[in-house]
């Protein structure tokens, strides 16, 4: 079980002012990813170092919360640190506290306008659709029940093989559910692919979610029949 915390009080803002200050900055500046493969309970990281990170979901607690990212070398201003907004996600165990934030370089916070958490030196960056795709996972306690066809699309593109083809087991359910909710008896293959469509259309772009779609297609032609008959 992943227990989700609550995110309350993570956010302060300044008496002075009426909102977060966040400002656009022209130099290119990317930090480097690390790449998620994610398991049913089990998170991996492989950071841009190539180092590889390991981290079990059963038993930790999970947190959402904004936060700011330190540029320790601003461009055109190296002596001058900046402070970039990211968003958090936080998984703790005794002792453990693992963190995952946004890429930093969409926009920078202004100095002492709003109180927020610093982001360790040691979090990782991810892309945003992995990181929101990681979020929906943790934060829904790990759980496919309440996944719509397009969470499990986007979840898919993370997942590792293995399970990627169980989220395309469950995918396959789901779309014979909604054809099943739909009036009218079923019509067949086009039905099926119009129930998959999401999955369709991240397989486009995503291996991981290719394999999703073919374990879907594979076992809609079996299981799912013999059950309407």
């Amino acid at each position: 079980m992943i227990y989700v915390g609550s995110a309350g009080r993570t956010l302060r803002y300044d008496p002075n002012m009426g909102r977060t200050a966040l400002y656009r900055d022209p130099a290119p500046f990317r930090p480097a990813r690390a790449e998620v493969q994610l398991e049913s309970d089990v998170l991996l990281l492989t950071m841009p170092d190539g180092k590889q990170r390991r981290h079990a979901l059963d038993g930790h607690a999970v947190n959402l919360l904004d936060g700011f990212f330190v540029e320790r070398a601003a461009p055109g201003n190296p002596s001058r640190p900046e402070r970039r907004f990211v968003r958090m996600l936080i998984l703790e165990r005794d002792p453990e506290r693992h963190v995952i934030i946004t890429p930093p370089e969409h926009g920078a916070v202004a100095p002492n306008v709003v109180r927020l958490p610093e982001s360790p030196d040691d979090a990782a960056i991810v892309d945003d659709l992995a990181w929101d795709a990681l979020v929906d996972w943790t934060m829904g306690g790990g759980r496919f029940a309440a996944c719509s066809m397009a969470d499990l699309a986007r979840l898919a593109t993370i997942a590792t093989p293995r399970f990627a083809a169980q989220i395309g087991q469950i995918a396959a359910q789901r779309a014979f559910e909604l054809i099943w909710a739909a009036r009218g008896p079923l019509r067949g293959a086009d039905d099926l692919e119009s129930a998959l469509l999401p999955l369709v259309f991240a397989a486009r772009h995503s291996p991981r979610a290719a394999d999703a779609l073919r374990a879907a297609r594979a076992h809609a032609g079996t299981t799912p029949r013999r059950r309407l008959a």
